[in-house]
């Protein structure tokens, strides 16, 4: 049943869940899908805790106590996440110190909210890491244009983070240049570079279903051939940029200094379109030192039906260019398509943000203490 998902952590993927829970934990799923599954890490956003929080009876003990301390929402939507990461990171503990912290990690968003806010950000990344307190967390940051500087302050001052909503390879660039900036600023204050790291997460079947559909309202045959290639071919010229910046002399120099590269993360890789194959993302992505984080849906699928055939990225970049080349040439605008999808996802994720709140906010009321 995982030959597949084994051959795909032996050809270099690392294979993190896209989900957690409170249940997940302590029925043991977690670890079991460690055992039977190569799960090697866990990556979570506010739309999987509130469905978490809003499903069952698991947090109804922490809950109640929360309500019988009258906290406001926000401080027991962190008392309740940060407990969630840290209790998942403890269990994935002996996988980061068998990988010396490259996985065994799981991630913990900054509130959505506050994406257009550098200080706030970075204030918010070093609250999360102390509150979770454990050396094999990554703190989620959006890669927005104020997202950018907030990457290299936390990074500079040794925490590791989680790049997340990266759509454009020209924004993707920038987040690498904001790594290697943390990295320097981290070595100026004499800091352990071996001991931080970071994934940047290129989120990719959002880009299919934007420019399919963009592509279905042309009709043409021309346009109807390139539907399904735009998402591999921005992730795999992203692998192309990630070979060429860690292969620059400003990466050397930190590497002589034991820094870790900042490893690409395929992000939404469960697969929109029912005409694609559900493992689609999975299969074409597939090249040493990245990580793949995969709604359970699409774990489960990789495990009875993934084709794993090698490395599908080195080699396809002329062929990644073409075809975005291409879909631009029927009037589709790359950089159009890339920022609406940016602003989409910011937008997405702090409405899951407000559910999340409304959802606690219920269940703090349902267990408050009477009054009587």
């Amino acid at each position: 049943m995982t030959d597949a998902l084994k051959r795909l952590s032996d050809e270099g993927v690392a294979i993190w869940l896209d989900d957690l829970s409170r249940k997940r934990i302590t029925s043991g799923n977690l670890a079991e899908l460690m055992d039977e599954q190569h799960v090697v890490g866990v990556t979570t956003n506010p739309s999987i805790f509130q469905k978490a929080i809003s499903e069952g009876h698991g947090y109804d003990v922490q809950l109640t106590d929360l309500a019988a301390r009258k906290v406001t929402v926000e401080e027991a939507i962190r008392m309740i996440t940060t407990a969630d990461v840290r209790d998942a990171a403890d269990i994935l503990r002996p996988v980061f110190d068998a990988t010396q912290g490259q996985d065994g990690r799981v991630s913990i968003e900054v509130d959505p909210r506050l994406a257009h806010d550098t200080r706030a950000t970075v204030a918010e990344a070093k609250q999360l890491a102390w509150l979770v307190d454990r050396p094999n967390t990554l703190i989620k940051i959006p890669a927005t244009q104020a997202g950018l500087p907030a990457i290299t302050e936390a990074i500079g001052l040794g925490i590791s983070v989680n790049v997340t909503l990266i759509f454009s390879l020209e924004r993707y660039r920038l987040v690498m240049d904001a790594y290697l900036a943390g990295l320097e600023k981290a070595k100026e204050r004499g800091l352990d570079l071996s001991k931080i790291h970071s994934v940047a997460s290129f989120f990719v079947s959002r880009v299919d279903t934007e420019i399919d559909k963009r592509l279905d309202a042309i009709g043409t045959p021309e346009a109807k051939e390139l539907r399904g290639k735009a998402a591999l071919a921005n992730a795999r010229l992203a692998y192309e940029a990630y070979e060429e910046v860690f292969g620059s002399e400003r990466w050397a120099a930190l590497d002589r200094a034991q820094a870790n590269r900042q490893r690409p993360l395929w992000a939404s890789t469960g697969v929109k379109d029912p005409a694609y194959k559900n493992t689609l993302y999975v299969d074409e992505l597939v090249a040493p030192g990245t990580v793949n984080t995969m709604p359970e849906a699409t774990l489960e699928a990789t495990a009875a039906r993934g084709e794993i055939r090698g490395d599908t990225i080195t080699g396809t970049y002329d062929q990644a260019r073409a075809d975005l080349e291409a879909i631009g040439k029927l009037g589709i605008s790359y950089d159009e398509v890339v920022q609406l999808l940016e602003d989409e996802g910011v937008a997405k994720f702090e409405a899951a943000w407000n559910d999340l709140l409304a959802s606690t906010e219920a269940e703090l009321k349902r267990l408050a203490p009477s009054e009587a």
